[in-house]
């Protein structure tokens, strides 16, 4: 069993630091955009049973999407803190440490987890009137939100379990862990809203087991030890920089991940003081642009462990050919998703709204800007996993917090104010273009930090700071 897991990490060793580049991130990228794509449409298809039921119902789901980033924030920062040091810790060929920051992450996961758990379930109705939910939509947001919170302990260890198999090379067993529960979701929708007859509450049972479903096989490789890491108590550690690491470099997706949080309470509060129509328009619209969002966050993270592999085995050369192909794939990609959305967008949105004008109005036109804005957010979110990849933990933060916090918080009152609801659908847009003017100056300190590692290990000098 250890000849064939060093069988594994040699293989796996001879494809990030030889095989073409745009072979590798393409094979690491796939299974992660498919995994991403199949959890927006059970998303999405929760929106859509329940668009059925009213308004107001759908103006709950969308309350509840902050619900969902709340329990993304308990489990994110462990899951990309210790995703990124794994990746570098395997490119040094160090899998005894990889274990113990796996397992590390995964206990203090469904720690927090437990903690959401609890807090929710105790603060039910005062939770989903600050998540924004107005007095017509209350009593459906709480039948939603009181089954999501039972699971959220599994949901944080899965964000862990799935960053980590495509960390160490094994990103189809993660996309067959969320895939299979998104299409469950998808088949439970209908029969537990209808044919059950249990309205808001079936869409929210349908999501807690299709969760618990994820869960089961994203750990199924661990404990049947399929996976070239492992999960074991014993490898608990707290000390050795194992939870520095996790948390410098994580410590930029929890943040990312708590001002979506607070981005999102503040916009549904301010829509939901306009309409429930607002409300739900902005909120469906945005579930709409999780699909091109999926496909380059799965991208980038397809990207990110090629880049860190290889910076912790000093390919300096492929960690910038990386990049090159990363951030010009993206690119392209998005301005050609971003036209085609554009085109479609009053069409999508009638799915959800057939009889309410305003709410198409407002979601159309919040999707066709943010389909403008689309090439820089993909281009940010590359540099953004670059840095990730690399350690830099301060310019991860910086470019994580911007989209919904930096660049998002300051504009989103005076546009509302100015503009009311088409300044409120404005705001996700113009805030993607100002991320731009952080980003810019980032990626000319990191390439050149990369310069002088390459020319240090040209050199015969020890590696620089932030390598493992």
């Amino acid at each position: 069993m250890a000849d064939a897991g060093h069988s594994k990490q040699d293989r796996r060793q001879d494809m990030m630091l030889t095989d073409p580049l745009p072979k590798v991130i393409t094979r690491m990228a796939v299974p992660s955009i498919i995994s991403f794509l199949i959890t927006s449409i059970y998303n999405l298809a929760d929106t859509y049973f329940v668009s059925s039921l009213g308004t107001n119902a759908t103006a709950a789901v969308s309350v509840n999407a902050s619900l969902d980033q709340i329990i993304m924030m308990a489990g994110s920062m462990l899951a990309v803190g210790a995703a990124s040091y794994i990746a570098r810790l395997l490119g040094a060929r160090k899998e005894e440490k990889a274990n113990s920051v796996l397992s590390t992450a995964f206990i203090i996961a469904v720690g927090f987890g437990l903690l959401v758990t609890l807090t929710g379930t105790a603060f039910m109705t005062p939770m989903v009137r600050l998540l924004g939910a107005t007095e017509t939509c209350e009593q459906y947001a709480v039948d939603y939100a009181t089954y999501v919170v039972l699971v959220a302990p599994f949901m944080a260890a899965s964000f862990v379990m799935n960053q980590c198999l495509r960390a160490e090379g094994s990103a189809m067993l993660s996309m067959i862990g969320m895939g299979f529960g998104g299409v469950l979701n998808c088949l439970l929708d209908p029969i537990f809203i209808f044919v059950l007859d249990l309205g808001v509450a079936g869409a929210s049972m349908a999501t807690a087991i299709s969760k618990l479903v994820s869960f089961s096989i994203l750990i199924f490789p661990y404990l049947t030890r399929r996976s070239t890491l492992r999960i074991s108590p014993r490898f608990f550690r707290c000390g050795d920089s194992i939870l520095y690491q996790i948390v410098t470099v994580g410590s930029s997706s929890m943040f990312r991940s708590g001002l979506a949080v607070v981005s999102a309470i503040v916009l549904n509060n301010i829509a939901g003081s306009i309409s429930d129509s607002v409300l739900a328009g902005i909120g469906v619209s945005n579930k709409i642009m999780m699909f091109p969002f999926g496909i380059i966050l799965g991208f980038g993270t397809g990207f990110q462990p090629v880049a860190g592999f290889n910076w912790g085995a000093r390919r300096y050369d492929r960690v910038m050919d990386s990049y090159r192909f990363a951030a010009r794939t993206a690119i392209i990609g998005a301005s050609i998703m971003g036209a085609l959305l554009a085109l479609f967008a009053g069409g999508l949105i009638t799915l959800f709204a057939a009889s309410d004008m305003s709410m198409r109005e407002v979601g159309a036109l919040c999707i066709r800007l943010q389909c403008l804005a689309l090439p820089v957010h993909s281009w940010v979110a590359v540099v953004n996993m670059l840095c990730a990849g690399l350690g830099n933990a301060k310019g991860a933060l910086l470019l994580s917090t911007s989209r919904q916090g930096t660049c998002f918080l300051p504009i989103v009152y005076p546009m509302a104010y100015l503009w009311g609801a088409v300044g409120t659908a404005s705001v996700q847009a113009a805030a993607d273009i100002l991320s731009l003017c952080l980003a810019l100056p980032l990626i000319r300190s990191v390439k050149a930090k990369i310069s002088r590692a390459a020319q240090a290990a040209a050199e015969g000098q020890p590696a620089v700071s932030g390598e493992v």
